[in-house]
């Protein structure tokens, strides 16, 4: 069965300080996202489902509808601060949607297939796109609860303009995800590439250490488990005003309960992408470099 593309491109990025899921780095006005469609659709893909906030609807349906017509199905469906449970109210100090797990569950009503999650802002390589394809080519419903996570090295996603936040993966020696941790504020230094933990302590991890980029192969059953764990949430962080639905949370409470299992697709490609305006230069280089490898045409869509 041919996966569909689900990408989440609702939020704004306050470090970069502009919708950047729409800036143009590709010499012909391409975006990260046209890069992510196209290796998808040479991939298999056949639709992609952008997840924004109602506001910017116009902007992306003029940016994408038309160059994208008759070369993959297109969807948009909106992710809100309102769209919780019936019979929840929420805090009114509360600015934004309610994280990834909630974006993804947005998308519930639109896909009947295996798919993939990427964030916009994020380049992350032909390979991986081929790779989840792959591993959902001979899918069936006794499949259901068979995920998959494409991993990167640590040493191959940070940005030279500040620290990010990663999910750090353990694994079993099948290759199977056992749990994934959120590390923030993860940099290179003189020793090292060194994090926070949970206390503010700073330790280093080595260079090869798997870490999720958000980029998740997912059944239709996924929105079932997102739906159970949404309401919970909710029944406890209704009145918070910054607290998250992460994908990791609903991951790892699956894993704990062996209620599914998640492959890990090793991916050995540069991750690069936009999380300061900074990065936006060395982007642009890099997409330049692909092009002249031949990886991509000069113009996308031509």
């Amino acid at each position: 069965m041919k996966p569909a593309l689900l990408i989440l491109a609702a939020g704004i990025g306050s470090r970069y300080g502009s919708l950047k899921q729409l800036d143009q780095i590709g010499p012909s006005g391409e975006t990260i996202i046209d890069y992510s469609i196209f290796d998808a659709i040479r991939a298999g893909f056949t639709k992609v489902v952008f997840v924004i906030k109602e506001n910017i609807a116009k902007e992306f349906g003029d940016v994408f509808s038309e160059k994208l017509k008759g070369k993959i199905e297109i969807e948009y469906v909106f992710q809100e601060i309102d769209k919780i449970p019936a019979g929840i109210s929420y805090s009114k100090e509360r600015q934004k949607p309610w994280g990834t797990g909630h974006a993804v569950l947005m998308a519930a009503h639109k896909i009947n297939e295996p798919f993939a999650v990427i964030n916009a802002d994020d380049f992350y390589g032909r390979g991986s796109f081929q790779a989840l394809a792959d591993f959902y080519q001979d899918w069936s419903l006794e499949r259901g609860n068979t995920y998959c996570m494409v991993g990167y090295e640590l040493g191959k996603t940070l940005s030279e303009h500040g620290s990010v936040s990663r999910g750090i993966c353990k694994a079993d020696g099948c290759g199977f995800l056992l749990d994934v941790i959120e590390r923030t504020k993860i940099q290179r230094e003189v020793g090292g590439i060194a994090c926070m933990d949970e206390n503010n302590t700073s330790f280093y991890l080595d260079e090869r250490t798997t870490v999720s980029m958000n980029f998740w192969g997912f059944t239709p059953s996924f929105f079932t488990h997102l739906e159970t764990g949404f309401a919970e949430f909710m029944k406890v962080n209704a009145q918070s005003p910054k607290a998250e639905f992460y994908i990791p949370t609903v991951i790892n409470d699956l894993l704990k309960r062996k209620m599914a299992s998640v492959r890990i697709l090793p991916c050995s490609d540069q991750w690069f992408g936009m999380t300061y305006r900074e990065d936006r230069e060395l982007v642009a280089s890099r997409i330049s470099e692909l092009i002249k490898m031949g990886v991509y045409p000069a113009n996308l869509w031509k």
